[in-house]
């Protein structure tokens, strides 16, 4: 009990309970349990692991010395947080004033500050241990007699000098990367020095590279790694098909957006004698042309996956292996890793097979194509998408009533002009056709992990799964707080709340705050991750997940079918160790989270670029941000976020209530609520510091 009571507090550390919620939360509810947990819970607060104040408990978050290590997060308004190291402890904010020469994702010292205020521990940096970011890129500017270099990152606020005999050649209005940075008084400005030209400000391939060198991605291949590949024959020996399973006389088919150049999988489907179906999952077989420690495996590991800027891919894989040899293209054989499915016209799994196989892929079908044949009933394999789909609609009913959710995540694409201007921009729908083969990845990465973790013979063997815990109970609580304002009923007690947030997401569906209330949902959860030790997937509701279906985009996925290969055969020395495991599912997981926040900025970017000419223009939109120094809205259609200044909103003066989630006119009490919907007019763009302004219109 002790041990559970510990792992309660730690995933609510800021939060009180009384002791009857606890024996709640942790469904105690005999009176020896409960006699037992009054006792435990006075031996923990004797040991200072908690703190009670009143009738309530709680983490005692006052580390013991006031000097703590952590990770700096800046805010584009100047102040951050420090992660500190110790998980027992929580966040401690940085006034912008006590950052020092401190940039955001540096590891730094903190010492707290005497008096403290507010929910946060609060301190002041005091030594920088370890610079996150050794390379800043940005845009080179000249003023009267000096060079500088305003960085792409928002969260870097200071302008980097350079001195004009360490230019390389750069000239002003040029994108440039800066390092051997120097600062260390906060009077004045870092110092550096040029160690690479982009190329000219506002072209797609230097944007790209830009903000790849500011994630750290690797945006070049070695030449080791090229010549590698080079080698690599396309054609397939005889000597490859040898224990193969033959689908080459099947119809195969892929299904992928329209601008889709790499083909991880494809699907197969035909009706068996006994009247049930054959559903063949067919993955491209990366792991046979990249063996374990050559250049190209050192290369997609420390890669650990592909990233999607907009208009650009960098891909995890050289060209010649993503977009030929291994991609699932038509009419050429392809060597596949699949998971052959037997099924009942009720979606029940009767039995299963974990094959290599060899396709040659009848058809490319993009989701627009598959969506008119579910919708007319006619075209290239009617009858088989048909099918896929009515299975995939019960796979997904039953998966729903099992405890998984679904959150709508609202996605834009963009068209660019030749130069890659966005000239447009486009809302992503989620049709049939997507659900349809996002229904199949996952069966059959749920029966690859369920094959390990529980085999028909012996114990489970060291595998990577794709985890995800449980949510944090106090973000929970807000997000109930958050939904109850807006009208909606949440109930975050509930033991069930898989079904709480179907039913939320069933009731916001199709309303302007839909997108909204599905991105606070996301933001209540836990990150989900890849690990070596089996918790399950709460937001899919499956006890056991991996990922399979996409190796030649993630890391994850090949060493997963290395894995399977090598278990399959009966081997028993395992290929990785479960500590080696652990490191790698610490490094894909960290790629994994860079690669996101990559791709949020390319995104966020286009977004700027588009509204760049449209000052002047109105937009509806959605409060999706209330702050004690203005509102920020999402508007509507293009999605992009922007900043309504407290000194903008002119007609009175506006007080900012947290609990209400509000901004309140002390005089017409007007309000403005998170989630109300406004019109608002766009004032002014900073591409700099990546800022949209807007003001409110009557």
């Amino acid at each position: 009990m002790k041990k559970e009571i510990k792992s309660f507090f730690k995933k609510n550390p800021t939060r009180g309970f009384k002791t009857k919620d606890i024996a709640r939360n942790l469904d105690l509810v005999s009176d020896y349990e409960y006699a037992e947990l009054k006792s435990v819970l006075h031996k923990l607060t004797e040991e200072l692991f908690l703190v009670k104040s009143g009738k309530r408990f709680k983490l005692n978050t006052i580390p013991a010395s006031n000097k703590i290590t952590g990770t700096l997060e800046v805010n584009s308004n100047g102040y951050g947080f420090v992660s500190p190291d110790s998980k027992d402890i929580g966040d401690i904010f940085i006034a912008s004033r006590n950052i020092g020469t401190a940039f955001d994702g540096d590891k730094v010292e903190v010492e707290l500050l005497a008096k403290q205020k507010g929910k946060n521990l609060e301190g002041q940096i005091i030594r920088i241990l370890k610079r996150k970011k050794v390379e800043i890129p940005g845009v080179l500017k000249k003023s009267k007699s000096f060079y500088f270099i305003t960085p792409d990152d928002p969260a870097i606020h200071k302008d980097i000098y350079i001195n004009e005999n360490k230019l390389k050649g750069a000239k002003k209005g040029d994108r440039v990367v800066a390092s051997n940075i120097e600062w260390d008084d906060t009077v004045r400005n870092p110092e550096g020095e040029i160690i690479e030209v982009l190329g000219r400000d506002g072209s797609l391939d230097a944007g790209v590279v830009a903000l790849a060198r500011e994630f750290g991605l690797k945006y070049k291949f070695s030449d080791s790694c090229l010549n590698e590949a080079d080698k690599i024959e396309a054609v397939i020996k005889p000597a490859d098909l040898k224990s193969r399973l033959d689908f080459r006389d099947k119809n195969v088919f892929t299904i992928d957006p329209i601008d889709a150049k790499d083909f991880d999988d494809a699907l197969s489907v035909e009706e068996l004698e006994n009247g049930n179906f054959k559903i063949g999952i067919h993955i491209a077989d990366v792991s046979h042309y990249v063996n374990i420690q050559t250049e190209l495996d050192i290369e997609a590991f420390t890669r650990g996956n592909s990233v999607y800027f907009v208009g650009k891919v960098i891909p995890m894989l050289p060209e010649k292996l993503s977009n030929n040899i291994c991609s699932l293209v038509p009419d050429q054989d392809r060597l596949t890793y699949s998971v052959i499915a037997e099924m009942n016209r009720r979606g029940k799994l009767i039995d299963y097979k974990i094959e290599k196989t060899v396709i040659n892929s009848k058809r490319r079908f993009t989701y627009e194509e598959v969506q008119e044949i579910i919708e007319k009933g006619e075209g290239d394999f009617t009858d088989e998408i048909t099918l896929l789909n009515k299975l995939a609609i019960t796979l997904r009913r039953k998966r729903m009533q099992s405890g998984s959710f679904d959150f709508a995540t609202a996605e834009i694409k963009f068209e660019l002009d030749e130069n890659g201007k966005p000239i447009k921009v486009l809302k992503k729908e989620v049709k049939e056709s997507n659900m349809l083969v996002e229904e199949f990845m996952l069966l059959a990465n749920k029966i690859v992990a369920t094959h390990i973790a529980q085999p028909k013979s012996g114990t489970p063997r060291p595998f990577v799964y794709r985890i995800h815990d449980d949510p944090d109970q106090e973000k929970i609580f807000e997000f109930a707080r958050f939904v109850k304002s807006l009208g909606y009923v949440f109930d975050p007690a509930s033991k069930s709340k898989a079904l709480q947030f179907q039913k939320l997401m069933k009731d916001v569906k199709g309303k302007p705050e839909e997108a909204l209330i599905n991105e606070l949902a996301i933001r209540s959860m836990a990150k989900a991750a890849y690990s070596p030790d089996n918790i399950g997937h709460y937001g899919l509701g499956f006890k056991f997940y991996s990922h399979f279906t996409s190796p030649i985009r993630r890391y994850s996925d090949l060493i997963v079918h290395r894995l399977l290969l090598h278990y399959n055969n009966g081997n028993k020395k395992n290929p990785y160790t479960h500590i080696q495991l652990d490191d790698m599912c610490d490094h894909i997981s960290f790629c994994e989270r860079n690669a996101i926040e990559a791709e949020r900025l390319s995104v966020k970017l286009k977004q700027i670029e588009f509204l760049s000419d449209q000052i002047g223009e109105e937009f509806p939109a959605i409060i999706s941000g209330i702050t004690n120094f203005g509102i920020f809205i999402k508007i509507t259609d293009v999605l992009a976020e922007g900043l309504i200044r407290l000194r903008d909103l002119e007609d009175d003066f506006y007080v900012y209530d947290e609990k209400k989630y509000s901004l309140i006119g002390k005089a017409n009490k007007r309000q403005f609520r998170l989630g109300d919907r406004v019109n608002v007019k766009l004032v002014r763009v900073d591409k700099e510091k990546a800022v949209l302004d807007f003001v409110i219109v009557n």
